[in-house]
């Protein structure tokens, strides 16, 4: 699937990526073409895409891409199709392949092809408050309303009957009809993804988006940061408390229910019907079941199977949770 939004500057020949990575080159390959870099998953043909993590192998074996960056010790889990271009360091060597293919997507400064709504006849039907700004590259469905100050910067597609609220930014989103995005919220920068260094720290490109379900909402003050190769998406009828933060590759299921102050760190799934209580933490790369309740001040840090109950730092069973507590709950 081509990218939404993101410009790619591909493809390029086998060899200048490897120069690029100071490394020799691999079987002959010199004259095969890369088109895209993506993840193990949606990655096709003639693509690149990249493993660097034993937690994976179940996607990597079935892998489509015809490159992937990884590390000696984990080549074998790869298809036989799939030639493996080994590395120390995966993530810093494919954020270098990324930011080569879409380099638009490094920085976030601010949108300087945004307008004033009312300067475009397009939106005509759309009820707005005062400065509202649109960018390139936006459409608008039917029956919208946007509130004041709200800024919807480039690449950005909203469904019918959708309100924004006052004080938003939205860029490098699809939101789908029927939602409700409230004041303050920030939708799409890239996020926090970086590589530590004393000089200058390495920020990685975010090329994903973030995508909203139909009938969803949005608390005040949220933030929902794209994809960095995958996207970051919103299930249907799933409603997010205020100032509750999603780090990038999330994925939440539909008619979850989400408390204040949670925040959810990178790369986790959340199944469907999930609910978790305020200002609990999930940690990165979990797979939390469906029909999960984790209760609030939570700290999740391990994959929940379906249909629990956990609640504790670190979270455990609802029950032992309650019965080593047991003491604690006479007190009160």
């Amino acid at each position: 699937m081509k990218n939404p939004f993101f410009k790619n500057y591909g493809p390029f020949k086998i060899n200048e990526i490897l120069n690029d990575l100071k490394l020799n080159n691999i079987n002959n390959l010199e004259n095969d073409l890369i088109k895209d870099v993506k993840d193990l998953q949606s990655a096709e043909i003639n693509d690149l895409t990249f493993f660097h993590s034993k937690k994976y192998h179940p996607q990597a074996s079935k892998t489509k891409a015809s490159f992937c960056i990884t590390l000696n010790s984990l080549k074998h889990y790869l298809p036989n199709s799939c030639n493996p271009i080994c590395v120390d360091n995966v993530l810093l060597a494919i954020s270098q392949i990324t930011s080569k293919f879409y380099p638009d997507s490094i920085n976030d400064d601010f949108d300087n092809s945004v307008k004033k709504i009312e300067e475009l006849d397009i939106y005509s039907d759309i009820k707005y408050g005062y400065n509202v700004l649109v960018g390139e590259n936006v459409q608008i469905g039917n029956n919208c309303l946007i509130g004041h100050n709200s800024i919807i910067e480039k690449n950005v597609k909203i469904g019918s009957n959708c309100s924004i609220g006052s004080n938003v930014i939205i860029r490098n989103s699809i939101i789908d009809d029927n939602v409700r995005i409230l004041d303050n919220c920030v939708i799409g920068k890239k996020g926090f993804g970086f590589f530590p260094n004393k000089q200058n720290n390495q920020r990685y490109p975010h090329i994903g988006i973030v995508f909203v379900g139909e009938n969803s909402e949005i608390g005040c003050g949220a933030t929902i940061d794209r994809g960095s190769m995958s996207n970051t998406s919103i299930g249907k009828n799933t409603y997010l408390d205020n100032q509750i933060h999603i780090a990038h590759n999330i994925k939440i299921g539909d008619n979850c229910i989400i408390a204040g102050q949670v925040g959810l760190a990178g790369s986790t799934s959340l199944g469907n019907s999930v609910i978790i209580g305020g200002q609990a933490g999930i940690s990165g790369h979990l797979k939390i079941g469906s029909n999960v309740q984790i209760g609030g001040g939570s700290g999740v840090i391990k994959d929940i199977p379906d249909n629990s109950k956990v609640m504790g730092y670190p979270s455990k069973d609802l029950r032992q949770f309650l019965k080593e507590n047991k003491w604690y709950m006479k007190l009160q």
